[in-house]
């Protein structure tokens, strides 16, 4: 017999911003073995099944969904590896990322793909962002490929809960949560007022640009002995390099007094606050804050560290970013007003940010055993209607994939490629410091 769950305000306003642009996540692992194409299949569609991830109906009207059961019918798609199976990678990524799901009625929300790379291959799925976290979505190919690889680790604990409680019961629990995030929206408010917009060519649109790099074990091993020696968090750092990249862009710097500053988005996952046991839970629990910074020419690295650590750390003090559905309902109900065009500037002029940050350290969620082949992975976000670049940090092992997604509307290729010539040159900076 099925059930159904509700869609908690975070995936409502997912669904909204499906409807102005692609609103898909991609995940992928390098499996170090050779590809047994119909084992795979029958793996990955057993896990669908029994996890009870099949025939979802996703109701908008009422903001219901219903995972009905049955056989998966989602096939892996084979892609040809080519000359060179990074770069066949990252333009499947590209690709799977500008390709949409519906989101209403009978509807399968992931897609899946191979590229056969001899003595491994690259297992992907895209999956519409509407129905899972980045965290529940790693559980899922930590099952599929220790059921491949014939390992232990298994990533859900059966039995799974398809329909989690929404954010309200929680947040009616922790009326103080709500009561700080209303507190602060004057600072929030001021802060976007003074912030600069980013130049958007052409609103209608809404390609995603894609492009990659990784740090090594070296390189990261420099991120965090700053970020220990400078008392600011790994991901302060990346806020702080965006701000310090992000300056030499904006072209109209010296004629504009009141706008002067930069705003940038952070993505949270909130399931150790709100208590959720991930291993049994598959949904979507995020919330988000929004950090500010005017980076006048010739300000230091350290400097925007400690100012951004300054605003963070009371973020996270108060968690200020469990109150995203104060924000996120705000949003809601204007964009339900308005037409297409302008739901597709509503963000631009009243929530001006240059770039979003996601962070995510694999080895916290998918430990992987010493002596043990390992497994790499890679994640890419598609931007949206909110933010014009969107930078993925995946943490595995002794090293971090990075995987930027654009709108190519706002950035350029040679601007994408500046941006990761300037993160080159910062690490560096970090290098010669130590």
């Amino acid at each position: 017999m099925s059930m159904k769950g509700r869609l908690n305000i975070f995936q409502r306003a997912m669904v909204l911003w499906n409807d102005l642009h692609p609103y898909n996540a991609v995940h992928v692992a390098a499996v170090p073995e050779t590809l047994d194409m119909e084992r795979l299949q029958d793996i990955l569609g057993g896990t669908l099944e029994s996890l009870g991830l099949t025939g979802l109906m996703l109701d908008r009207q009422s903001a219901t969904y219903d995972y009905r059961g049955g056989p998966a019918a989602e096939k892996i798609e084979t892609v040809e590896a080519g000359d060179d199976a990074s770069a066949t990678l990252s333009a499947e990524i590209h690709k799977q990322l500008n390709s949409p799901f519906a989101s209403d009625g009978n509807i399968s929300p992931f897609r899946f793909f191979v590229i056969d790379a001899g003595s491994q291959f690259y297992l992907g799925i895209a999956y519409l962002h509407v129905v899972a976290g980045a965290e529940s979505v790693v559980l899922l190919m930590q099952d599929w490929i220790s059921s491949y690889l014939e390992r232990q680790d298994r990533g859900f604990k059966q039995p799974v809960n398809l329909y989690p409680s929404t954010y309200g019961p929680w947040l009616r629990r922790h009326p103080l949560v709500i009561l700080r995030k209303i507190m602060n929206l004057p600072i929030l408010f001021w802060n976007l007022e003074h912030s600069w917009r980013p130049r958007y060519r052409g609103e209608m649109n809404t390609d995603n640009g894609f492009s990659s790099f990784s740090l090594n074990a070296e390189q990261l091993g420099h991120l965090k002995a700053a970020s220990k020696r400078w008392g600011v968090t790994v991901n302060d750092l990346f806020l702080s390099c965006l701000f310090k990249i992000f300056a030499p862009l904006q072209d109209h710097r010296a004629y504009s007094r009141r706008r002067n500053r930069f705003s940038i988005g952070t993505i949270v996952n909130i399931r150790k606050d709100m208590g959720i046991d991930s291993k049994r839970t598959f949904g979507v629990f995020l919330g988000s804050f929004v950090v500010s910074h005017a980076a006048p020419e010739g300000i230091s690295l350290k400097q925007i560290a400690l100012d951004v650590r300054r605003q963070t750390a009371r973020i996270k003090r108060s968690r200020r970013y469990l109150g995203t559905p104060v924000d996120l309902a705000s949003s809601i109900r204007t964009l339900s007003v308005l037409s297409t065009e302008r739901k597709k500037k509503f963000y631009q002029k009243h929530y001006p940010l240059w770039g979003g940050v996601t962070n995510m350290n694999l080895n916290t969620i998918w430990p992987q055993s010493p002596g043990e082949e390992p497994i790499d992975y890679f994640r890419a976000v598609s931007t949206g209607p909110a933010t014009p670049l969107v930078l993925s940090v995946t943490t595995v092992l002794e090293k971090v994939n990075i995987s930027i997604s654009y709108r190519t509307t706002v950035y350029t290729k040679n601007d994408i490629d500046f941006i990761k010539s300037e993160f080159s040159n910062l690490f560096r900076q970090l290098e010669d410091d130590l």
